[in-house]
Parts: C-alpha cells; sequence; structure tokens
C-alpha cells in the first residue's frame, strides 16, 4: 500500500492553521469552545501537533524581534497584539527561507539555534548549543535562542542553575518575569514564581535588573550575593548569602525551610504542587515553618501542615486549599 504524500498546499494550509491557532490562543479573549475546537483540530492528525509545536518556537522568537518605533492597531485589538502578529509572520518567513533566515541571523533578528526544554515529574541536566549546562527543576519551563550579539533564555516558570561558558563578546543573558540576568560566564541559580524572581550567585558576576525597560545594566552581583524582585519593582532587592544556602538544596532533590512565616514559604512550595495553597488572613501567614522535605513528595509537608502548626485546611469555592489558623491562636 502506497504513502499518501500532501501536497505543497496542503502542508502550506496546516502551517497556516497552526499559526492562526498560536496567536489565537495567546489572545486573552480566547473562548472556551474555541479552545476545545483546537483541541480537535490538534488530534486529527500527527502532522497538525508537529506544527504547532514548531509554530510555538517561532512564536517565542518573535517575541524578541525588534519592535517598530510605532503601531497601528488592528480594529479591536491592542497594539501589542498587532505587534505580536506582525512579528509571528516576520518569524515564519524569516525562518523558512534560507537567505531571509540568514540575513536575520546576521541582524540579529534570528537565532540560529534554539531549544525549548522542560522538566516535569524528575530534574533534567542539559548542555546547551553553546556549550553551557543549565539544571532544572521539577516544573521548570524554559526556552534557548543563540543569537548573534547574546545567548539568551527566557525563564518561564520554575527554577534553573547555569554553568555558563565564558565568552565576553557573547554574553548570556537570562529574562525571568520582567527583569533580566546578564553574564558573560558564571555559575547562578534563578528561581521563579508567578512574578517573583530571586537569583543567586555561586561564581563570577552578573548584573541584574528588576525591569529589562529601564536604561542602564542593573546592579551587579558579586558570589555570596542574591538579589530578589517581583514585577512592577524599580531595582532588585540585594542581600548576603552563604555556600550552603538552602536556596540550592533543590539540586539534590531537598526543600529546606529555616525558620520561614508561611507567607515566604508558600512560594517555595506551591511551585511543586498542582493545586496552590491560600492563606487565609494575614495572621495565618505569620506563623513559622521549618524543616526539610522530599521535593518529589510535597503533598506529604501539605497533609502534615496542621500536625505541626495550629492550622487546619479546608477548600474555596474554586477547589483551592485554603490554610486557615485555629481559633485562639
Amino acid at each position: 500500500m502506497s504513502e499518501t504524500r500532501l501536497t505543497h498546499t496542503q502542508v502550506d494550509a496546516i502551517t497556516e492553521a497552526a499559526a492562526q491557532w498560536c496567536m489565537r490562543l495567546h489572545e486573552p479573549d480566547c473562548t472556551e469552545q474555541e479552545r476545545e475546537a483546537f483541541a480537535v483540530w490538534l488530534k486529527a492528525d500527527p502532522l497538525h501537533a508537529l506544527e504547532y509545536e514548531a509554530m510555538l518556537d517561532i512564536w517565542d522568537v518573535s517575541e524578541h524581534l525588534p519592535r517598530p518605533a510605532k503601531v497601528i492597531a488592528l480594529p479591536g485589538r491592542q497594539p501589542h497584539s498587532t505587534w505580536r502578529r506582525l512579528g509571528i509572520a516576520a518569524a515564519i518567513t524569516l525562518l523558512a527561507l534560507p537567505l531571509a533566515a540568514y540575513s536575520g541571523w546576521q541582524l540579529g533578528w534570528v537565532p540560529n539555534a534554539y531549544e525549548r526544554l522542560e522538566a516535569s515529574s524528575s530534574m533534567k541536566t542539559v548542555t546547551l548549543p553553546d556549550g553551557s549546562q543549565v539544571e532544572l527543576n521539577l516544573g521548570t519551563q524554559l526556552t534557548f535562542s543563540n543569537y548573534k550579539d547574546q545567548r539568551r533564555v527566557n525563564l518561564s516558570k520554575g527554577e534553573a542553575f547555569f554553568k555558563v561558558r565564558h565568552d565576553a563578546s557573547h554574553p548570556f543573558v537570562v529574562q525571568a518575569a520582567e527583569g533580566r540576568i546578564r553574564v558573560t560566564g558564571t555559575q547562578f541559580n534563578v528561581w521563579r514564581y508567578e512574578d517573583q524572581v530571586r537569583v543567586t550567585l555561586l561564581e563570577g558576576s552578573v548584573l541584574v535588573t528588576g525591569n529589562q525597560n529601564l536604561s542602564g545594566d542593573g546592579l551587579r552581583l558579586e558570589p555570596g550575593m542574591q538579589a530578589r524582585y517581583k514585577a512592577g519593582d524599580y531595582t532588585p532587592q540585594i542581600s548576603q548569602t552563604y555556600a550552603d544556602t538552602p536556596d540550592l538544596a533543590w539540586r539534590n532533590g531537598k526543600l529546606v525551610l529555616d525558620n520561614l512565616t508561611l507567607a515566604d514559604a508558600l512560594p517555595l512550595i506551591n511551585r511543586y504542587l498542582d493545586t496552590p495553597l491560600v492563606l487565609a488572613d494575614n495572621a495565618t501567614g505569620k506563623l513559622r515553618i521549618g524543616g526539610v522535605f522530599n521535593t518529589h513528595d510535597i503533598n506529604q509537608l501539605v497533609t502534615s501542615l496542621p500536625k505541626v502548626l495550629p492550622v487546619y485546611l479546608s477548600l474555596n469555592q474554586d477547589g483551592k486549599p485554603i490554610i486557615n489558623g485555629r481559633p485562639g491562636n
């Protein structure tokens, strides 16, 4: 039985559909019905899934294409949405045509190497195309793009430890939330949960800014220093740390809570949970917790909370677990 071959027109139609789905699913007003229709389309043919995965890569690349000084919004669209649509169209063209791709590389618009990395149920160590190494904690997602003028990582969630190959003329930049970490060669850890980011430096030096839209390279960290910021911060908060800091215990599969308040501990705990815990009130958040826990079994920590603290667990209307302080405490 002969293999059925798709025509160029059919392949182009699938590519166009994948691009349309990619853009639509990233729109804030995408409906549940549309998402269900996308799921049906995705399962209809294995090629659909392959094309959509490729389109996600192009979507990430389009994020970094140079933005024009002025973008005229389409009717009913915000300027940022319009730019992303123009950007993805430009990225498809640049990556699809060899000559255009070469020109895009020379201009610093398009990477010559791109990888999407994810660690879900187990930690992962990967050597990047530039020779740098990255260790991914559980639940981590990031992308790596090698541009002519810089190496770029986008940490969308989770935590990663980087051993960056030194290259002074080709800086290594990590984007996390609204901030940026810039290095040439060093060892450092980046933790991100929602809009919170923590950078811990072991060797070398890094420049950290909490808002990459601001001018300047940011604050310089030396070994034994840590920077924290969240979306909207003007500058990071800098503090001293030490060699055996609990922030790096995850590399050994451990979560160390060093007499932290529940308010400070929850972001560290929630990154390992499918359904995050929520505090009932500020008073409950001031309770303190300590101990060493297995990152592969954080649910055991959750069930043990009422045994070690004056709290009890309940569910809110959305089915999320709530930590409540016991009356009288």
